[in-house]
């Protein structure tokens, strides 16, 4: 049976789900009747249901009971004492949870906001991009958020450098892009003794097969080592140096997080260390990659790390900040070199055979152009800079006060500092969780963070004030106090 057809709602008068479920079953078959379908008074109230609000209560029961968060030892999660936290919603720098407290986002919801919850800008851009298409494939069409965002990446760098934008999905998807270009590369000019890659000790560069293989922290690929890309490890630049010059032709790439390590622990690297690293590589012709996926959109108080040392890589790897923290989405930027390897007839195979059913989705790509937008209109990178001064003021001082506090580093608005003990300075039994302890403490003070092990990051939104920049140091010393201080 057929339903009666309707005239189109009003724009901004189209509620899909109202308060009560008698509601919702008569909204949608309403809008059953405008398309021209029919639904069932069961789908009807399947639905209804989903749209009815849970307390938190249940919200938390539902979350042990189905969901297998990251990262996150799941017995603990589950235990009856443990209280999750829900968000719910964000505005700016902050975020409210379920029973409406609210938290600074002091490490901008893993390290991926960039100008706070519902700019208005973003906002408006992904509603705009909706009114057209969600989603198209790029696998044999393309779409103009997508030609537009790769313009725009690529008018961030110096004419003829980086020419060419491949989306993916994430952090991880970024990378492999990387490798497996560099590594066909070889393969297409048959360059066939570079078959290795150096990284460094202590790098994550994502979680996905080949891009865990060239991590250096233990627990995120020790497991899975006897998979994955051949790697040599380093832990300076002076040890690449060293590198034999018999070997150092074997090299194909070096990857490396430009200025500073965030799941080492906010790990900072010595200044002039980059450009030794470009001029190793063009010497020997290894390709350099850089992985901007945390550092990236203004992190550093630049809009990319490695212009603090004016270094071009030949792959450049972004995701996190680029929707400004929206949506997923991934880009791997590269030289028009590499580009033209790929070039030549079909029968010869030299295509690059990657990609992801989402890549470049419009969506995505839509929340990228509103970010960059921000970037533009609003002045960011010159309006952080006094915030990144405060921000270095109250880190430096509230070191120099805590007995807890032990070595910081810092470039930017990233900070990490260590946790020690208070009368000899040394560091703390990772195996006791005070990181995590003082952390959860902090949401009473209104901040919400997380630790790697021990050591406290801070890595707020871009569009945090002086104000808050302040509040939010001040919470951890107090939380350090109240854990540690006993």
């Amino acid at each position: 049976m057929q339903g009666r057809k309707m005239a189109a709602p009003a724009r901004g008068k189209f509620e899909l789900f109202e308060s009560r479920p008698r509601d919702v079953e008569t909204r949608l078959r309403e809008l059953a009747g405008w398309g021209g379908l029919v639904i069932s008074r069961g789908l009807a109230t399947f639905l209804a249901d989903l749209s009815m609000s849970r307390d938190t209560q249940q919200l938390r029961q539902l979350d042990k009971n189905h969901l297998w968060h990251p990262f996150t030892q799941m017995k603990d999660w589950c235990a009856s004492e443990e209280d999750p936290l829900i968000i719910s919603s964000g505005k700016g720098v902050m975020l409210t949870d379920s029973e409406g407290h609210s938290y600074l986002d002091g490490n901008s919801s893993i390290w991926t906001n960039v100008h706070g919850h519902r700019h208005p800008t973003i906002d408006a851009a992904i509603r705009s991009q909706l009114d057209q298409i969600a989603h198209c494939s790029a696998l044999g069409f393309s779409n103009e958020p997508a030609i537009l965002l790769a313009e725009k990446l690529v008018g961030l760098f110096p004419e003829n450098t980086l020419t060419k934008v491949f989306f993916s999905d994430d952090g991880s998807t970024a990378i492999e892009c990387a490798c497996k270009m560099s590594i066909q590369y070889r393969q297409l000019k048959e360059e066939t003794r570079r078959t290795r890659f150096v990284a460094f000790g202590g790098a994550y560069h994502g979680d996905t097969m080949g891009a865990a293989s060239l991590g250096g922290i233990g627990v995120f690929q020790d497991r899975f080592a006897s998979h994955g890309y051949p790697v040599q490890r380093v832990d300076t630049v002076e040890e690449l140096e060293a590198i034999p010059d018999e070997d150092s032709d074997a090299v194909h790439a070096v990857i490396i997080e430009p200025l500073i390590q965030g799941a080492a622990g906010m790990r900072t690297w010595p200044v002039g260390m980059l450009r030794r690293i470009r001029e190793w590589c063009d010497r020997v012709g290894a390709f350099l990659i850089l992985d901007e996926v945390m550092t990236g959109f203004g992190r550093t108080g630049k809009m990319f790390a490695c212009e603090h040392e004016e270094v071009i890589p030949d792959f450049l790897c972004l995701a996190k900040g680029l929707t400004g923290g929206y949506l997923p989405l991934a880009a791997t930027l590269t030289h028009d070199r590499i580009y033209e390897a790929f070039l030549g007839e079909y029968e010869e195979l030299k295509t690059f055979f990657y990609g992801h059913s989402y890549c470049a989705n419009p969506l995505g790509c839509a929340a990228a152009l509103g970010n960059l937008q921000v970037f533009e209109e609003e002045e960011v990178l010159e309006r952080i800079q006094p915030v990144i001064e405060v921000f270095a003021e109250e880190l430096e001082a509230a070191v120099e006060r805590s007995p807890h506090f032990g070595a910081l580093r810092r470039v930017g608005l990233i900070a990490g500092i260590d946790l020690v003990d208070a009368g000899t300075g040394a560091g703390l039994d990772w195996k006791a969780e005070s990181g995590a302890r003082v952390c959860r403490r902090a949401r009473h003070y209104g901040l919400l963070t997380r630790p790697v092990r021990d050591t406290l990051t801070l890595m707020p939104p871009l569009a945090i004030e002086e104000g808050q920049v302040r509040s939010m140091v001040e919470a951890l010393e107090r939380s350090a106090e109240d854990v540690l201080g006993q």
